[in-house]
Formats: C-alpha cells, sequence, structure tokens
C-alpha cells in the first residue's frame, strides 16, 4: 500500500486529511511562506484530535535553512514542545553556508527526537543542498527515517528522474517521499515512475470567507485573499489514495 502523508496548515486541513484516509499529518502554518512552525495550540489540538501519525514541522520562519544561534535555540524548544505533545514525529533541516547539511545541529534536534520515541522526517531543505548524493548519506547516518524532496527541483514532476534515483541509492535505508505538486493528476505517473512508497501533498482547495462586510479600501494580503483560505480537501485526499494504489497494483 502507498502511504499518503498530508502536509495540513491548520487544525482544520488535519481533520480533513484523517477523513480523507491520510496515514499521516504534516502539520505547519505558512504554506504560502513554504511552511512554519504551527502554534502551540494548534499542536495541542491537534494531538487531542488526530488519531493518524502527527509529524510537526520545526522551521522557525520563512527564507533559508541557515539558521543562527537564537533561531536554533527556538528549533530546540519546538521540539521540546512536540515530545511534551505526545506527537509522533518532527520534520527538520538545516544546512551551512556552503549548502552542506549542519550535521551537528541537525544531529541535536535529531537525537532530542529519537531519545524520546519520535520519528524525524528531513525537509525539502534536502531540495537545497549542494550534493544531494553526499547529503542522502549523511541523513543515513543521523538516523533520519525518510527525507522530502522533489528531486532538486521546483515540483516533484521535473525532479521524478532524480528521485527515481535517490530511490536507488537509498536502498531501503531510508524511505524517499516525493513532495511538492502532487496532485491526482500525477500521482499514478510519480509512483509508477520512481518507485517510492510514500508521497507528501497537501490536497488543498481554495475556500471562500463566509464574511458578509467586505471593506474595499484596505488589503491585507495581496489580491485580497485575505478572503480565501487554503485548505485540505478530504475529497482530494481519498481520490489521490485510491489511484496511488491503483497504480502500485498495475505497476
Amino acid at each position: 500500500m502507498i502511504t499518503i502523508e498530508v502536509c495540513a496548515n491548520s487544525i482544520t486541513s488535519a481533520l480533513a486529511a484523517q477523513q480523507g484516509g491520510a496515514s499521516r499529518v504534516e502539520l505547519c502554518e505558512n504554506l504560502r511562506e513554504g511552511g512554519t512552525t504551527p502554534s502551540y495550540g494548534q499542536i495541542i489540538l491537534a494531538r487531542k484530535l488526530l488519531n493518524i501519525q502527527l509529524y510537526v514541522l520545526i522551521r522557525p520562519r520563512a527564507g533559508d535553512f541557515f539558521y543562527n544561534d537564537m533561531e536554533f535555540e527556538l528549533m530546540k524548544l519546538d521540539v521540546k514542545t512536540c515530545i511534551e505533545a505526545g506527537c509522533d514525529g518532527i520534520v527538520i533541516g538545516i544546512l551551512n553556508g556552503d549548502g552542506s547539511i549542519d550535521t551537528g545541529r541537525c544531529s541535536i534536534l535529531t537525537g532530542m527526537a529519537q531519545t524520546a520515541g519520535l520519528g524525524v522526517t528531513f525537509h525539502r531543505a534536502f531540495d537545497m543542498c549542494r550534493d544531494q548524493t553526499e547529503a542522502l548519506e549523511e541523513m543515513i547516518t543521523m538516523g533520519c527515517e525518510r527525507v522530502l524532496t522533489s528531486g532538486g527541483k521546483s515540483t516533484a514532476i521535473e525532479g521524478a528522474s532524480n528521485i527515481a534515483r535517490l530511490v536507488q541509492q537509498a536502498a531501503g535505508r531510508i524511505k524517499i517521499m516525493p513532495g511538492s505538486g502532487i496532485n491526482e493528476y500525477n500521482i499514478v505517473h510519480l509512483v509508477q515512475y520512481t518507485g517510492a512508497a510514500e508521497f507528501h501533498t497537501s490536497a488543498k482547495t481554495k475556500v471562500n470567507s463566509k464574511m458578509v462586510y467586505r471593506n474595499s479600501k484596505i488589503l491585507f494580503g495581496p489580491d485580497g485573499e485575505e478572503y480565501t483560505l487554503q485548505q485540505t480537501d478530504a475529497d482530494r485526499v481519498k481520490k489521490i489514495i485510491e489511484l496511488a494504489n491503483q497504480a502500485i497494483k498495475t505497476n
């Protein structure tokens, strides 16, 4: 069976992922900025309401993955929060300025999680590495259980050939989980072409605000986006899972 992880930008999206049949949620906020660590309240409520695996993104800000000492201290505190909340895992990624993995700091976060029984996913900071072949071996040594990747490209479809190569290199030592732009229209191709067994999607849809009064003289977001929300769609999750498992049976 194919495992589908949903990148959920809120507790509402996390519950939709669960309803749609996802195996795991990666909880975050601010998807438009690539995702940041969700609030304490989101983590606690998600753990209370979800029956599926809950992994939490540990990313203190948008932008690059080269963090200063204060940001790293914040990341350690966020990992501690996840441990105390009873989460199943964390999602991390820290780079050096030269594009290599900061194995020292990543190992500290990984060690904190693993000592408490949590799993560790390395996120798409991997796609910003200077050498993915080298980086993959370092993640295996650190004990990460999976890496989320688009194959070093903007989307998983664009990086499909690289993802297939990474699956071969991993040889079962770490799970390669394609992500970025995955939907019901390309999941079959990715399952059949890459050989991966886990996939990452937001399966989101645009939801219109229920506000009746709208002040047309002010904008808080680009193009009036304060009157729309991006939320995971349970039906899209179901469809992606259905197609993915059909593809594995016919591959």
